[in-house]
């Protein structure tokens, strides 16, 4: 059988808030993502979502347990191979303005992406750009964050994840904080691109609805442990736990194209 593409394995994460105190993130969770599969971690805020997406990319080191990039566990790797493989697995976070250097144009951040497969070429930032709806691409070139609405952002946040060509993309709230008409435009970008490439997602969200409209499958994350997963269909029709049934009931659904739309491309 084909190793899962990501694979966590009762894995834990502890943070010390003081001498005497601590919290515990993560608790002995298991996960997997298939290749080009994409696996929705749904859960309220403060319930360690985040904290396994950076388990998940190697950028945290967890305090038991392991995770495996294509088979190959994280911890056991030389640093070299280490840098080969996160460039196959790329973040989408949730504050695009922190997560892009304010003095650098988006020819800046998709050139720096570009040439870590060797294709640092402005026509490839062009094309990049465009790819994510931000036409036409010359336009937004030379154009710094700030002088980028919140959508474009994310939008440039994006095109940069999709650069280096990963296998899989962990999106940590990519729709966070953005009005209701941008977030509909972010997750059709996001299902046109599964669509269109063959890629893994990893998709913490706190919304349900979110889910629904994304995943193949649901993990449902309570107090830092995984309280439910299984197939998006079942999960959100015949939830098991309650705390999945909580949830459900807690969030409005959020207006997303039918499959009848679904090759329509999204307004810059």
């Amino acid at each position: 059988m084909t190793a899962p593409l990501l694979e966590l394995k009762d894995v834990s994460k502890t943070f010390r808030r003081s001498r005497t105190e601590s919290v515990v993130a993560v608790c002995s969770v298991n996960l997997h993502v298939a290749a080009g599969e994409t696996v929705a971690l749904v859960g309220e805020s403060g319930s360690g979502k985040s904290t396994l997406g950076r388990l998940a990319l190697g950028l945290l080191a967890p305090d038991s347990g392991s995770v495996f990039i294509a088979g190959r566990p994280l911890h056991q790797l030389a640093a070299a191979e280490l840098r080969r493989l996160r460039v196959e697995m790329q973040p989408i976070f949730q504050d695009a303005a922190a997560a892009l250097n304010p003095r650098r144009s988006a020819r800046g951040h998709l050139l720096q992406a570009l040439a870590v497969r060797g294709a640092a070429k402005e026509a490839e930032a062009i094309a990049l750009l465009e790819s994510v709806g931000l036409r036409p691409g010359h336009d937004y070139l030379h154009r710094l964050p700030h002088e980028l609405s919140g959508g474009q952002r994310q939008r440039l946040t994006i095109a940069r994840a999709l650069a280096s060509q990963p296998s899989l993309i962990v999106a940590d709230e990519p729709l966070s904080g953005a009005d209701v008409s941008i977030r509909g435009q972010i997750l059709n970008l996001l299902l046109d691109i599964k669509q269109q490439r063959a890629i893994a997602y990893l998709l913490i969200t706190h919304d349900i609805s979110v889910a629904r409209a994304f995943a193949d499958r649901v993990a449902v994350m309570m107090m830092g442990r995984i309280v439910e997963t299984g197939p998006a269909e079942r999960v959100l029709r015949q939830p098991e736990h309650a705390y999945t049934r909580r949830l459900l009931g807690a969030v409005p659904v959020l207006p997303c194209r039918s499959a009848a739309t679904a090759g329509a491309r999204p307004k810059a």
